[in-house]
């Protein structure tokens, strides 16, 4: 209830009245209080989608007064993974809130895999990921490029290589990100390449944060992939060792819903963010 308060711009106080209003309204319980919590009745289960549609409408109806008064205005809820969110988004949408100052935003972070759930669920406007999408029914388009890095701490011993850029990662200790990630989709893919089965790497930890796995990796825990983003301070000062291999650049890409309609706001944002995309400078 906090959270939805704070979506809304109103207090919780004022949050939870406006239910119990609708729930005496219509003598109905769409949540069970249970101790401090609350989770969705039955009935409020069964109201969810109509609430949602609902919700859809007004959205729609207010991006045909935007379109036609040109004035790009309104919120925009935007999911991106952990890489993108701490690293490469928030100057970003400063400078886009510098250009739009009536638009309020608001970013929520998961992996991959729940940035997709939230674009196709609709609680997010559009998604941005570095990792693959499985849907169908969504739309991608590149927005830049990131550099993976394959790293340990720099007290860690010489690594055995196959042959040169090569090294054997059967043999090495793996931090690793949690299923869903793009990073650990990264050594997955390196592990067929490698045609390594993943079951066979030696996977000795798996941490739900990108800054988690690399303080685990500069205290000497063992190897990981990561973005070049996340480390490229700790390599520079020399507290984390970049191991030489061939790996392939990503794709950061925006992920949006093809059957939801795009307002003025949405397609500012995604022109601002996909400026670098075709070789321009971003803003």
């Amino acid at each position: 209830m906090t959270k939805a308060a704070e979506l809304l711009g109103i207090s919780q106080s004022a949050a939870s009245a406006a239910v119990r209003s609708l729930e005496q309204q219509h003598g109905v319980q769409l949540f069970n209080r249970v101790g401090r919590n609350i989770e969705l009745s039955q009935t409020g289960h069964r109201f969810l989608p109509e609430a949602k549609a609902v919700l859809e409408r007004a959205a729609a109806a207010h991006n045909v007064l935007e379109h036609v008064s040109q004035t790009v205005t309104g919120s925009l809820s935007i999911a991106a993974s952990q890489t993108i969110a701490s690293y490469w988004l928030p100057r970003r949408l400063a400078s886009f809130h510098e250009a739009y100052p009536a638009v309020r935003l608001s970013v929520t972070i998961g992996n991959t895999r729940q940035v997709e759930t939230k674009v196709l669920d609709g609680t997010a406007d559009f998604g941005l990921v570095e990792g693959r999408t499985e849907s169908d029914i969504l739309r991608r388009a590149k927005i830049d490029v990131d550099r993976l890095l394959l790293v340990v701490a720099h007290t860690h011993p010489e690594i055995a290589e196959l042959s040169p850029g090569r090294p054997d990662i059967r043999g090495l200790r793996w931090i690793i990100r949690e299923a869903g990630s793009g990073t650990r989709e990264a050594l997955e893919d390196l592990a067929r390449r490698e045609a390594i089965s993943f079951a066979d790497l030696q996977i000795f930890l798996v941490l739900p944060s990108n800054e988690a796995v690399r303080q685990a990796v500069e205290a000497g825990a063992g190897a990981t992939i990561i973005s070049e983003l996340v480390v490229a301070r700790a390599v520079a000062e020399g507290s984390l060792r970049s191991v030489p291999i061939d790996l392939p650049k990503r794709d950061f890409a925006m992920i949006t819903h093809r059957d939801r309609q795009t307002s003025l706001a949405q397609m500012a944002l995604k022109a601002h963010l996909g400026s670098r995309a075709d070789g321009t400078a971003p803003a």
